[in-house]
């Protein structure tokens, strides 16, 4: 529905991307939003975990949870979010996310500036089969993402 040049999404609804392991439904990106930022909808099923640590040097993300609860790594510190929290990612700080409860968490993520839908998508666009950890690392680089796995890790 566009409404005056703008749109609405009802919940889940929007561009899936299959990345990650988590559901990722795109709602905005840098096309509709001028590139401006990125507006997620992640669904984060029961006992998942999320990225393995990383962090951002060209955007800030912001996540609002909107159900569940999610575990969370952020600049050294760990702690939980729920319902209506709000968590503020700063680029070039390390983190990270679990879903440890038994029902699925869902959050609202913004991007900014937008073009991390691109990172997903290429993510996405990998051929099925174990995780090729080198090519990863190079998408990651390509979209101004560094892995930070422990060193026994990587």
């Amino acid at each position: 529905m566009t409404l005056g040049g703008g749109y609405m999404l009802p919940s889940r609804e929007g561009t899936r991307i299959a990345a990650i392991g988590l559901g990722i439904t795109m709602k905005a990106n840098g096309k509709t939003t001028h590139d401006a930022y990125s507006l997620f909808e992640y669904a984060i099923p029961a006992r998942t975990d999320g990225p393995p640590p990383h962090l951002h040097t060209r955007e800030d993300e912001s996540f609002i949870c909107l159900a569940g609860r999610l575990d969370c790594f952020l600049g050294g510190e760990r702690f939980t979010i729920g319902m209506g929290d709000y968590l503020y990612l700063p680029r070039d700080v390390v983190h990270t996310f679990r879903n440890s409860t038994d029902e699925e968490a869902r959050v609202i993520s913004v991007v900014s500036p937008a073009g991390l839908e691109g990172y997903y998508q290429a993510l996405a666009e990998l051929p099925p089969g174990p995780r090729d950890i080198g090519r990863i690392k190079q998408i990651m680089a390509d979209f101004g993402l560094e892995l930070r796995l422990p060193p026994e890790v990587s």
